[in-house]
């Protein structure tokens, strides 16, 4: 099976190297200084102090011609409209089946102008670290789950992923709504926190006086998302931050690396939706005002 991923940031390349044991993998990047790496000296895939070297065939963005099977999605939010509509002017109509694999909600509206014979969106939990443009560590063990938005032919995913299942497992969804918005809450809630505390996920649970503060942003957003099962969601985001108690969030790693933050995609989906039901989110717009003032700082300087 023809597999295409575009983007070559800590996700691609987990589900590249992971991919490319079964399936012939093309990898689209962003720059050429990337695209010559990974093609000169291979991806260096790390877990557990153990190493694997991948070889696949890479090339930047600009030459995908849309005829993989499948088609992997795996850019940060902030770049995904550009990306859409570089793809339908290459393909108006995409005969395979694409999958998106973003953070925040924010996105969703712009998958409705997409035509696709079938669009699947996927809700990550692994922790992956990219060390550099071809090294990345896989830092947690998680699941993928899947929800179809458009279509409901399962077969090519199918086909995709049962190879993979007992080392990198997959789940299919009933509701993609739910899926990603159970995700939304713990992005909501562990990124923020931890990238304006500069602490490790863990430290959340740990210190009591961040503890309280996880807790009353948790109950704002469950407000202004309408969660009925809050006792669940709840335990839920705490056993993520068990979980990945050692790892930096990737809001956190984001402005460590002076890069852009999905902090639109995440916070600014929750505000949208406190303006739409009319329900104050205090919190949550203090914390969204704190990281794009981490933001504007590193612009300003």
């Amino acid at each position: 099976m023809k597999i295409a991923i575009i983007g070559g940031g800590s996700i691609g390349l987990l589900y590249a190297h992971y991919l490319s044991k079964f399936h012939r993998v093309f990898l689209y990047v962003r720059t050429k200084e990337q695209k010559i790496k990974i093609s000169s000296e291979g991806l260096i895939f790390e877990k557990n102090d153990s190493k694997w070297f991948d070889s696949f065939q890479t090339t930047e963005f600009s030459n995908w011609k849309g005829d993989e099977d499948i088609t992997i999605i795996a850019v940060k939010q902030y770049h995904l409209q550009s990306v859409l509509t570089a793809m339908m002017k290459v393909v108006p109509f995409y005969t395979g089946t694409l999958l998106f694999l973003q953070n925040g909600m924010g996105h969703l509206k712009w998958l409705e102008i997409i035509k696709a014979r079938n669009i699947y969106i996927g809700s990550v939990e692994h922790g992956a670290n990219k060390v550099n443009l071809n090294h990345v560590i896989h830092t947690g063990n998680g699941i993928t789950k899947l929800a179809y938005f458009k279509g409901q032919e399962q077969s090519v995913i199918k086909e995709m992923i049962q190879p993979l299942l007992d080392e990198f497992p997959f789940t299919f969804e009933a509701d993609y709504i739910e899926m990603l918005q159970r995700k939304l809450i713990v992005n909501a809630v562990i990124n923020p926190l931890t990238a304006v505390l500069n602490v490790r996920n863990g430290d959340l649970l740990s210190n009591p006086h961040y503890y309280h503060t996880f807790k009353e942003l948790f109950e704002e957003i469950c407000c202004v998302l309408n969660i009925e099962d809050k006792k669940g969601a709840l335990s839920y985001i705490e056993n993520i931050c068990r979980k990945t108690s050692a790892n930096r969030s990737s809001m956190l790693k984001d402005i460590d690396e002076e890069r852009p933050t999905e902090v639109d995609a995440i916070l600014g989906y929750v505000l949208e939706k406190s303006r739409e039901n009319e329900k104050n989110a205090p919190l949550t717009e203090v914390f969204f005002h704190l990281i794009k003032g981490r933001e504007y700082k590193r612009e300003e300087g």
